[in-house]
């Protein structure tokens, strides 16, 4: 899934962000422009992880602010069947968030 934002979605995900400008231009290239890292990596003379990590600062400020109140999101290496009932949790999760919709 290829990372993106609207510009209201960058706006409020860098609201409370203590980042320079620098990271901010790099950021809305990418995320809502759809410019490609790597032209930024030319462009301004960065490495291929500095521009990486300006968009991923603002992602994750994004993805945090974007969960429903009283969520939490989770990473684990479960075993296949464990696995299983976690993402069936997850959609009986996002159905009832859908129908308070």
């Amino acid at each position: 899934m290829k990372k993106q934002l609207t510009e209201a979605q960058f706006q409020a995900a860098i609201k409370s962000l203590d980042v320079g400008q620098q990271t901010i231009e790099i950021a809305r290239g990418v995320l809502v422009e759809g410019q490609q890292q790597s032209s930024f990596v030319k462009s301004l003379s960065l490495t291929r992880g500095a521009v990486s990590q300006a968009v991923q600062r603002v992602w994750a400020a994004f993805e945090a602010k974007s969960l429903p109140e009283g969520y939490e999101r989770v990473s684990a290496v479960l075993p296949e069947h464990q696995a299983f009932i976690v993402k069936k949790w997850a959609q009986d999760a996002a159905r009832k968030r859908e129908a308070k919709q």
